[in-house]
């Protein structure tokens, strides 16, 4: 079972570690970090990892992964990663993502026509990209498996593993990595945040955003 997890310049190192953990632990897989070259990539918050594939070596993948941040921007344009993604897509069993990975699929055409999941704040921009929009922690859709907000991925990876490996395979993997959610304040989801409180993260993220509707737009109009 060869997986496969994007690794790009400027990527939310959880939206791919939570899923790696995971995966990892699954009986008889072998995980896969792409990216273009071997060299240090570095996160958005300053952690460095190693891919451990490059594009031209990467074996056919039975998951292909996207994890999102601010470095999905650019790569939305990217018409090497684009490439590589659609050429294995069409030999994967599943075609996923975590967070706004989902933007990534979809500019690469993956996600017309199917129901998916993203990070709240970017959610609707998945409808410009040809696919329905879903409010879900995992939204699955025949081969298409996406994940919401960064800690979603662990949520996703766990589904997926059901649905690979078995319950019990996913329940021993949630149990070795304790993953018990107990979180100190019920504020994960703009519905139960205050909404004052929800307006300043708005107006804080609102540059970045704006960033990336208009990629999320150019590669509307590319799809066309």
């Amino acid at each position: 079972m060869h997986i496969g997890l994007l690794l790009y310049p400027r990527l939310t190192q959880l939206d791919l570690t939570g899923p790696f953990e995971v995966f990892a632990r699954m009986e008889g897989a072998r995980v896969h970090l792409v990216w273009k070259t071997l060299e240090p990539i570095t996160c958005d918050r300053g952690l460095a990892l190693l891919p451990t594939t490059r594009f031209a070596e990467c074996p056919q993948l039975d998951v292909v992964c996207v994890p999102g941040g601010p470095g999905q921007i650019e790569l939305m344009e990217d018409d090497e990663t684009l490439e590589f993604l659609r050429r294995q897509a069409k030999g994967a069993r599943w075609v996923t993502s975590v967070c706004t990975g989902s933007l990534v699929l979809g500019a690469a055409g993956l996600l017309r026509g199917y129901r998916a999941a993203c990070h709240w704040a970017s959610r609707d921009q998945l409808a410009l990209l040809g696919a329905t929009p879903v409010a879900e922690r995992v939204v699955i859709d025949r081969d298409r498996v996406t994940g919401g907000g960064v800690t979603a991925g662990i949520d996703f990876a766990l589904q997926l593993v059901a649905d690979m490996a078995g319950r019990d395979q996913a329940e021993a993997i949630q149990l070795s990595i304790e993953y018990d959610p107990a979180p100190p304040f019920q504020a994960g989801a703009p519905e139960r945040i205050d909404p004052a409180a929800l307006e300043r993260i708005r107006q804080r993220m609102a540059p970045m955003m704006e960033r990336r509707l208009s990629a999320t737009r150019r590669a509307a109009a590319r799809l066309r």
